[in-house]
């Protein structure tokens, strides 16, 4: 079992893999090396990756043939709703990990907002259980930053650090007040963890659903202005430089925070940042109507504001790709835009809107995108995941780039079906997710029954 740097709780999951006494043999892959795409074998063994290189043999070997495919360190998403405990009706551990596997992710963080709160060490270590028994792809769990996210009383963050939480947030809702925040920003200074901040001033974006901007004027609709969030992440900045503390911005969309994440980084501040799929692509001119699968919070702001977060994301403003996957029910959903709760499913078509919009289209290369999924998240954070390299951990996604087909909801392994995208044609769809040596998802048609896998 590879190590979880800092965090000894998280080795208990997936455990048993060193025991695996067949290998694999990765053939004909694509990698980067030094920006290029090269042919590369690689052998799997003992959860790790033994060997990299060309023309590799290996007595005793399952043997898959990638035929070309790209192969990528495993997805990491920093950004994620399980909804276990409480709300199991709309994801579970199961089935959200089940989603992560499909869509090319081998860890994922998941957010507090559950009910109860993810606010005490007991909660942690049941949510370690739980993916230990029926986890697909490692869960790290974030710890609340006050008591039921309630904004009143820190957590004890010790003890949630000591259990194994990744880092401390109040997603869903932002911290009120600046003072309960400096309070967590200097308790996790010195523990040196993240504070990932969802950025929301309630008394500027109360009752709004959709963006402050020209579609919620034309459709009637309250909405929530771009200030509610660039205006706390100002205060977090500023907040953040006074204790030292690492800062995260969670899943950031406007204009005016992209500038200031930029300006505090050019200070020097340990600041950082994170961006969704749905928000690079997709502007508020883009929804359909009044559906409310394109209602999420942050919501789809302006075309500027679009352009604002790709050139963040380009120049490194912004560090990662996250999804923000959110997962409702059918029934929630139907209320209609303006009383449907937030979010969007995201953990099944994130990397194929990203190859098909960003990079298909000139915007990124390939290479970029992947390693905002892989390396920048995992050096953010402090893991020993998102590289492909010999001695590392084999988490490993193998991508196909040629196949185009159709968002099906109804394919999708997350309870979850809300999502935007249905009926886009995408191409880059996963094809296959190995962690720590163990394949735990792959694509019907690249499988054992097709004489893909073939003992050495």
């Amino acid at each position: 079992m590879c190590g979880y740097w800092g965090y000894p709780q998280i080795e208990k999951q997936l455990a048993g893999t060193e025991e695996d006494e067949m290998g694999i043999l990765l053939q004909n892959g694509r990698v980067f090396l030094d920006g290029e795409l090269t042919y590369k074998d690689v052998v799997i063994g003992n959860g790790k990756i033994a060997k990299l290189g060309t023309g590799l043999k290996e007595e005793g070997h399952q043997v898959i043939n990638l035929d070309g495919k790209i192969l990528s360190p495993g997805f990491i998403d920093m950004h994620v709703h399980l909804r276990e405990p409480g709300f199991e009706a709309k994801e579970t551990i199961g089935t959200g990990t089940q989603a992560a596997a499909q869509g090319g992710f081998t860890a994922v963080a998941c957010m507090p907002n559950t009910r109860p709160v993810i606010d005490s060490a007991e909660l942690v270590e049941q949510i370690q259980k739980q993916a230990q028994e029926e986890g697909k792809v490692r869960v790290l769990p974030i710890g609340a930053i006050t008591l039921r996210e309630l904004g009143k009383e820190l957590t004890d963050m010790d003890a949630l650090k000591a259990a194994g939480t990744v880092a401390f947030s109040d997603d869903g809702v932002g911290i009120q007040s600046s003072r309960m925040m400096m309070d967590a920003m200097t308790k996790a200074k010195e523990l040196d963890m993240a504070i990932v901040a969802h950025c929301e001033d309630n008394s500027l974006a109360h009752g709004g659903c959709v963006h402050e901007g020209n579609y919620s004027k034309a459709n009637g609709l309250k909405g929530i202005p771009s200030e509610a969030e660039s205006v706390q992440v100002a205060r977090d900045i500023l907040l953040a430089e006074a204790t030292g503390a690492h800062y995260h911005v969670c899943h950031i969309s406007a204009k005016e925070s992209v500038r200031l994440v930029r300006e505090a980084k050019a200070r020097g501040a340990r600041v950082t940042a994170e961006v969704c799929p749905h928000h690079l692509v997709l502007c508020d001119e883009d929804i359909q109507g009044l559906d409310p699968n394109f209602k999420m919070n942050p919501p789809l702001r302006g075309r500027e504001d679009q352009e604002a977060l790709i050139e963040g994301l380009k120049d490194g403003t912004i560090d990662m790709i996250v999804t923000d996957h959110a997962p409702h029910t059918a029934e929630e959903k139907a209320r209609g835009i303006e009383l449907a709760p937030f979010g969007i499913v995201g953990l099944e078509t994130a990397f194929p809107l990203l190859y098909t919009k960003l990079v298909e289209t000139g915007q990124f290369t390939i290479e970029e995108i992947i390693q905002r999924m892989t390396r920048v998240p995992a050096e953010v954070f402090g893991l020993p995941w998102g590289r492909l390299e010999e001695g590392a951990p084999a988490d490993v996604t193998v991508l196909d780039l040629d196949t185009e087909k159709a968002v099906n909801p109804e394919e999708f392994a997350s309870k979850g079906k809300n999502t935007p995208f249905t009926g886009w044609k995408l191409k880059g769809w996963p094809v296959l997710t190995i962690v720590e040596g163990n394949i735990v998802w792959q694509a019907d048609e690249f499988g054992i029954e097709r004489g893909i896998f073939n003992e050495q």
